[in-house]
C-alpha cells in the first residue's frame, strides 16, 4: 500500500516537472521572439536610413557626373574650335607657301634666263674685242704684250722722277694718317690700362734653414725622397749648391704643389712618409683655393661676370704658367684690358673683345697635359662650356692659324702683340736673340743689289744698304716692300720690323 502511494506521488511528480518544463519552454519562446521583434524593427529603420543616403550620395554622384560632362564637352567643343582655326592658318600658310615656291620658280627661270644673255653678250663682246685687237696688231704691227711693254717703258723713262715723286708723296701721306691715328688710338689705350713691366716668374728653388735637413729629406736608403716624388710627381734634385734644393717638373702647378709640400715638411720638422702625403694633401688644398681665388680675381679685375665656374678655375691655372717669362694670367688680363680699351676707341663690342682678350690663352692651362697647341686646346674648352659663337672667332685669330673675320678678332691680334712685345713683358734667351738677329740679316742680304744690312733696336729694325749702281730708287722701295712680305711669311716675332733700305750715291772729285 506505501509502495502504491509512492509510485502515485513519483508518477505525478515527474508529470508536474514535465508540465513545468514545457511551460517554461514556452514562456522563453516568447520572450526570445520579442527580443528577435525588437533587432528585426531596428535593423529596418537603419536599413532605411542607409538606402536613403545611398540614394542622395547617388544623387549628388550623377550631378556632379553631369557637371563634368558639360565641362568636358565645353572643353572638347573649344579645342575642336581651336583645332580647326589651326588648321585654317595651317592651310593659308600652305597655299602663301606655294605662292611664294611658285614665285621663287618663275624668278629662278628669269634669272637664267638673264644669265644666258649676259653670258651670249659677254661671249659676243670678248669675240668683237678679239678681233678689234688683232685689227690693231695687223695695223701696228706689235702684239697687245709688246705694245704694253713699249707704251710703260717710254712712260718710265719720261715721267720717271714724276711718278717716284708721286708715290713717295701718296704713301709719306698715307704713312703719316696710319700712324697718327693709330698712335691716338694705342696712347688713349694705353694710358687707360698700365701695369708693372716686370714678368713673374715661377721659382723652383726652396731654401733649407740648414744643410742637415737634406739627410732627413733623403731618408732611410731614400724612402722619404722616393715617396714624395712619387706623391707629388715633382722630381728632387740634390746638388752641391748649399742651402737649396731644387724641384724638377714640366708641370707648373704641380712643381708648385711641390715646393709648398717641401716648405711645409721643412717647418714641421717630421719628414716621413704619412707626414708627406699628409702635406701633400695640404698643399693640393691650398693650391686649389689659390687657382681659385686667381682666377675670381682675374674675372673680377676685368669686370667679366658670366663665365662658368670651371673656366673660372682654368683661368686660375694660368697664374703658375709662363711664356718667355711672363706670366700667363698677367698677359691674359693686359690684353683684355688692352682690348676692351682699343674697341672702346673704334667703336667695336667692348664685352666680347675684354672677354676674347681673357680667354685667348686658356688653353695654355692644360697644354701640358692634354696633347695639342694651347689654340686647339683653347677652342676646345670655350666651345665644350658653351661661350658664344663670336668669342671663338675672335681670340681663336691671335696667332695667323684662322683668318680675322671679326673687328675684335683684329683688336685681340693687336692687343696680344702689344702686351708681349712691350719692354720688360717677355724675357728671351741669348741664343734667340742672336739667332732672330742673324735670320732678318740673312733674308735681307739674301736679295742681289744689297751690299750688308744691320739688325738693330733689339731686331724691331734693319736697315739694308744697297748698291747704287745696281738698284735705283723705284727698285728700292719694291725691295723694302718684298723684304718685309717675306719676313711676315718666314718668321715669327712680336709686334712689327721696320724695314729700311738706302741707297746713296756719293760724286768724290780730288782738287789738285
Amino acid at each position: 500500500m506505501a509502495f502504491l502511494n509512492f509510485g502515485n506521488n513519483f508518477g505525478i511528480g515527474i508529470l508536474s516537472l514535465g508540465v513545468g518544463v514545457i511551460f517554461g519552454y514556452l514562456v522563453r519562446q516568447a520572450i526570445a521572439q520579442r527580443h528577435v521583434d525588437s533587432i528585426e524593427a531596428k535593423l529596418k529603420i537603419r536599413i532605411e536610413r542607409v538606402r536613403e543616403e545611398a540614394k542622395k550620395t547617388i544623387l549628388e554622384a550623377q550631378e556632379k557626373a553631369t557637371k563634368i560632362l558639360e565641362e568636358i564637352k565645353n572643353e572638347e567643343k573649344k579645342r575642336k574650335a581651336q583645332i580647326s582655326k589651326l588648321e585654317e592658318r595651317s592651310l593659308q600658310r600652305e597655299s602663301l607657301i606655294d605662292k611664294r615656291q611658285l614665285e621663287i620658280d618663275e624668278r629662278e627661270k628669269e634669272v637664267k634666263r638673264a644669265l644666258e644673255k649676259s653670258q651670249n653678250l659677254k661671249i659676243e663682246l670678248e669675240k668683237l674685242h678679239r678681233s678689234e685687237l688683232e685689227t690693231l696688231e695687223k695695223i701696228a704691227g706689235l702684239s697687245v704684250q709688246e705694245a704694253k711693254e713699249e707704251l710703260i717703258k717710254k712712260i718710265e723713262k719720261e715721267y720717271k722722277e714724276e711718278i717716284m715723286g708721286a708715290i713717295k708723296k701718296l704713301e709719306q701721306f698715307r704713312k703719316e694718317e696710319i700712324e697718327k691715328k693709330a698712335k691716338d688710338i694705342m696712347v688713349e689705350a694705353i694710358q687707360r690700362y698700365a701695369r708693372s713691366s716686370i714678368g713673374e716668374f715661377t721659382t723652383t728653388t726652396v731654401d733649407l734653414p740648414s744643410e742637415d735637413i737634406k739627410g732627413r729629406i733623403i731618408g732611410r736608403e731614400g724612402r722619404n725622397i722616393r715617396h714624395f716624388e712619387k706623391i707629388t710627381g715633382v722630381e728632387l734634385i740634390m746638388d752641391d749648391s748649399p742651402g737649396s734644393i731644387i724641384l724638377s717638373s714640366f708641370d707648373p702647378v704641380r712643381r708648385e704643389i711641390g715646393r709648398l709640400t717641401l716648405e711645409k715638411l721643412i717647418q714641421d720638422g717630421r719628414i716621413q712618409p704619412a707626414r708627406i702625403e699628409e702635406k701633400a694633401m695640404e698643399a693640393q688644398s691650398e693650391i686649389r683655393e689659390r687657382i681659385k681665388k686667381a682666377g675670381e680675381d682675374a674675372v673680377y679685375e676685368t669686370g667679366i661676370i658670366d663665365l662658368p665656374s670651371e673656366v673660372i678655375y682654368l683661368l686660375g691655372r694660368l697664374n703658375f704658367r709662363t711664356s718667355y717669362g711672363q706670366n700667363a694670367l698677367v698677359h691674359s688680363i693686359e690684353v683684355s684690358q688692352l682690348a676692351g680699351a682699343l674697341a672702346a676707341e673704334l667703336g667695336a663690342n667692348v664685352e666680347l673683345a675684354k672677354k676674347a682678350g681673357l680667354l685667348h690663352d686658356i688653353g695654355k692651362a692644360v697644354d701640358q697635359e692634354i696633347e695639342g697647341t694651347h689654340l686647339e686646346l683653347g677652342r676646345k674648352i670655350l666651345i665644350k662650356y658653351n661661350l658664344p659663337e663670336e668669342v671663338i672667332k675672335a681670340m681663336q685669330a691671335h696667332h695667323d692659324t684662322y683668318p680675322i673675320e671679326t673687328i675684335e678678332a683684329a683688336i685681340i691680334n693687336a692687343a696680344d702683340a702689344i702686351s708681349a712685345s712691350r719692354p720688360g713683358a717677355r724675357k728671351d734667351s741669348l741664343e734667340a736673340y742672336l739667332k732672330r738677329l742673324s735670320n732678318l740679316e740673312e733674308i735681307a742680304t739674301s736679295y742681289p743689289g744689297v751690299e750688308k744690312a744691320y739688325a738693330i733696336s733689339a731686331g724691331r729694325e734693319i736697315r739694308v744698304f744697297v748698291f747704287p749702281e745696281k738698284i735705283n730708287d723705284l727698285e728700292a722701295m719694291n725691295l723694302a716692300k718684298e723684304i718685309a712680305k717675306r719676313l711676315e711669311e718666314t718668321l715669327n716675332y712680336p709686334g712689327e720690323i721696320k724695314i729700311t733700305v738706302i741707297r746713296e750715291t756719293r760724286a768724290i772729285e780730288i782738287a789738285r
